[in-house]
């Protein structure tokens, strides 16, 4: 049997990257060029300033990665990227670039959802076993997400406002600290102690949606209000009572989740997996369940990269899903109407 080498690229925000990954589960080569020090300046993101990074970066990238992996284009067997969502300037950057390598080499061109994506760096882990449940935490998302086969997504909980991530960053700058906040964050929580009591949004009865709007809010008065009354308020307590809500409320409806679809796995997903109090956290109570398996990949691939992608691509390949040269960037891409938005003939 051929060894499948899918080629996946990754643009959807501020990491460009290129990796080539075998038969599904193992990485060859995996590359990523940050832009985190030129954005940091600004404590976020700047869309254009992203765009123009990648189209310096990409072909560099490319050409790195397929060195390491010692293959070239004769090896490969289809090319895989990230058609959504995302910053839409960035994800054109991806998308023409993969649509002119399969135009070029004659390979299948394979559009991958982001999430699905980080769904799938779990696969580089261990293999996934259906039913599962996956709990994807990141600066733009939060969700569970049942998947009960490759391929099939369905969300089952979604944010209704801010996401996990984004929550992080915007208390970090209440905090005062650097761009991303979110590691900062964790660090602070490690060193501190839960003496304030911030709210959690359970929302109605039975539902596993997210909202994390109002906890950033209440920090955010928390610390203006010390302020107007002279008040010290010790970073790393403050820090730990933010993260103490946000994990009680993600693990305590993903173990609820797990319960009730009787899942084998529940697998974690995207930035925010890499957060050491939420892995803790999981961990301890996961372990409670019976049968169920927790898999949390290693950092460096809860970040964007696109070892990921690549591994998302090998499934979508071995189905026989594949777009023609029309594929365009989708910045608001559904996951669960992923095969229906025009993009696979």
């Amino acid at each position: 049997m051929k060894e499948q080498y899918v080629l996946g690229i990754e643009t959807s925000c501020d990491e460009t990257a290129v990796a080539i990954v075998k038969n599904g589960k193992e990485i060859i080569s995996n590359v990523v060029a940050s832009q985190i020090e030129s954005h940091k300046r600004f404590g976020g993101v700047v869309p254009e300033i992203a765009s123009r990074h990648h189209v310096e970066q990409i072909t560099i990238v490319l050409e790195e990665a397929l060195e390491q992996a010692r293959l070239s284009f004769q090896d490969i067997s289809g090319i895989a990227v990230t058609a959504g969502p995302g910053l839409v300037g960035a994800l054109l950057v991806g998308v023409e670039t993969a649509k002119t390598l399969a135009y070029v080499h004659q390979l299948p061109l394979i559009p991958v959802h982001h999430i699905a994506g980080h769904i799938y760096a779990n696969r580089l882990v261990t293999e996934m076993k259906f039913p599962l449940l996956a709990l994807v935490v990141s600066g733009g998302h939060t969700e569970l997400v049942l998947m009960k086969e490759h391929g099939d997504f369905q969300v089952i909980g979604e944010t209704r406002d801010d996401a996990a991530g984004e929550a992080y960053d915007k208390v970090a700058r209440t905090l005062n600290l650097p761009y991303p906040g979110g590691p900062h964050i964790d660090r602070l929580a490690s060193e501190g102690e839960v003496t304030i009591e911030l709210p959690r949004a359970w929302l109605e009865e039975g539902s596993y949606d997210f909202s994390f709007s109002g906890l950033k809010s209440a920090v955010i008065n928390t610390v203006h209000n010390a302020n107007q009354k002279g008040e010290v308020i010790e970073p790393a307590n403050l820090a730990a009572s933010f993260q103490a809500s946000v994990v009680d409320v993600l693990v305590t409806k993903t173990m609820k989740a797990a319960q009730e679809y009787n899942v084998k796995q529940v697998i974690v997903a995207g930035g925010v997996a890499a957060n050491k109090g939420l892995r803790a956290r999981l961990d301890h109570v996961i372990r409670q369940l019976d049968h169920v398996e927790l898999v949390v990949p290693p950092i460096h691939l809860c970040t964007d990269n696109a070892a990921m992608i690549a591994a998302a691509g090998s499934v979508f390949l071995e189905k026989g899903i594949h777009s023609n040269l029309t594929l365009n960037a989708y910045p608001g891409l559904d996951l669960m109407k992923f095969n229906e938005q025009s993009l696979i003939i």
